[in-house]
């Protein structure tokens, strides 16, 4: 994989470590649930086509689009994006089912504004949150301090998933309505 990397000047790291690092969205927010759900998917152990609750959210990400949006953009075959406005800046929009995640659906969506800054060379981005069960929406711009921090969240998610054995999983209250709970907690 090449990558075209515009900001050369602002980034710490060199072009074979960045390309090493990048990882789908999904990865990151699964490193900040659940570390075991994210070696599983890494290691292409997939449960989500079974889980009503991830069909009811793409449902509601169909249902909140509107007609002539393009949505789900897909870029690089890295980022999978609920859709993009251009207004007098580039405005990424991900949609969300509920805001019991709110503080990883902010990193999840740093790390897109991260990427498109970083990797693709836009400058002028922010991004928009959306829980539309909530009628709530939160605005997320990518400040210099949480870049550092999505360069080292990166570094963590890729030592995590090239560890030949996924890491013990830790009971927490949400386990019972994960895809994988079965998986990691069928004996109980």
């Amino acid at each position: 994989m090449s990558l075209n990397v515009k900001n050369e000047n602002k980034l710490e790291m060199s072009e074979k470590e960045i390309e090493e690092l990048l990882v789908g969205g999904l990865k990151v927010a699964y490193f900040l649930v659940c570390k075991t759900k994210l070696w599983l998917f890494s290691n292409f152990i997939r449960m989500e086509k079974e889980s009503e609750l991830v069909k009811i959210g793409k449902f509601i990400n169909i249902s909140f689009s509107k007609r002539g949006r393009t949505n789900d953009i897909i870029i690089d075959n890295t980022l999978s994006i609920d859709f993009i406005i251009f207004e007098n800046s580039l405005v990424v929009h991900e949609i969300k089912k509920s805001s019991k995640f709110g503080s990883i659906d902010r990193i999840q969506l740093l790390y897109y504004l991260w990427y498109l800054k970083n990797i693709k060379g836009i400058e002028r981005i922010k991004g928009i949150i959306y829980y539309p069960r909530e009628r709530n929406r939160v605005e997320v711009v990518l400040r210099e301090d949480e870049e550092s921090r999505i360069e080292n969240l990166l570094r963590e998610i890729n030592i995590l998933v090239t560890k030949p054995k996924p890491p013990l999983p830790n009971y927490k209250k949400y386990c019972r309505k994960c895809a994988y709970f079965e998986f990691c907690f069928g004996d109980t």
